[in-house]
């Protein structure tokens, strides 16, 4: 087994994923793996970093495939004996205002990759993660905007410190039920699919914060969301401020907190300062 540091990155073979393996490779003192659906993107990604004189391994992973997931838990259990750095990245967003797709699809889609498919990592690799390990779950500022838009009983139950992981799966399963149901408003939703995955996000990371201090309080491990800002990907847009170089920036900084940090933990991050959620 190999006593090498090791960091993953979901969803990395480009876009803010792959500006971060970029990051990680120069500055996290061990291995690092880019992962992608596709295992030819997945590798041409890895050989262009090869051209910048960076190495990063490659690893398949399809976070919306729990036999993929698994494939990577025991691929990294067998090899490192867990994992050092997980960045969950990986995530889908319709073009909300151009997109013809029906509501209720593109809200059971989006909540099965952002939402379900991320749990379905942490579930797996968190009890991986090994003492002052960091976790960092890339979420949105539209988690922000989207909780201001719920109605005042949703609210309550996304800020609240006692929400179980439990319950939070089980108002996201209704928000795409509700969509189906086309009552979606009615019940005090946001009108957005990305908006809720996210809030989904960031409330699951809380939730997690707060069971890694239940549960394993004396190994050091911070788990934080975060919002990378409004970066030019394939997701975003041209027309986006940030660089996906400058994107990368908050959630590396909260891969590479120093093993003596204490915080932040269980926070909603953007450009490296905790938000008020």
């Amino acid at each position: 087994m190999s006593s090498v540091p090791v960091a993953v990155v979901t969803g990395s073979n480009k876009g803010i994923g792959f500006a971060i393996v970029r990051a990680l490779c120069k500055q996290f003192p061990g291995d690092v793996y880019l992962t992608a659906r596709d295992p030819g993107r997945g590798q041409e990604a890895v050989a262009k970093l090869q051209e910048e004189g960076l190495r990063a391994l490659f690893h398949q992973l399809d976070i919306d495939d729990l036999q993929s997931v698994r494939a990577l838990r025991d691929f990294l259990k067998e090899k490192y004996g867990g994992v050092n750095v997980l960045v969950n990245n990986a995530g889908i967003a319709f073009k909300e205002v151009n997109d013809t797709t029906p509501f209720a699809v593109q809200a059971e889609v989006t909540l099965k990759t952002n939402f379900f498919g991320t749990r379905n990592v942490c579930m797996e690799l968190l009890p991986l993660v090994k003492p002052y390990g960091r976790v960092v779950n890339v979420s949105s500022m539209v988690s922000s905007s989207a909780l201001g838009k719920c109605s005042k009983e949703l609210q309550q139950k996304f800020r609240s410190d006692t929400i179980t992981e439990d319950e939070l799966v089980e108002l996201m399963n209704k928000f795409v039920e509700d969509t189906k149901k086309s009552v979606h408003e009615k019940e005090g939703w946001p009108n957005t699919a990305y908006g809720v995955s996210k809030i989904g996000v960031t409330v699951l990371s809380r939730i997690q914060a707060r069971m890694l201090n239940e549960k394993r309080k004396g190994d050091h491990i911070l788990l934080n969301a975060c919002c990378p800002g409004w970066v030019r990907t394939d997701m975003a847009g041209p027309k986006a401020p940030k660089s996906p170089d400058e994107g990368a920036e908050t959630p590396v900084y909260l891969a590479l907190l120093p093993s003596d940090a204490d915080g932040p933990h269980g926070q909603f991050v953007i450009n490296k300062t905790v938000q008020t959620w």
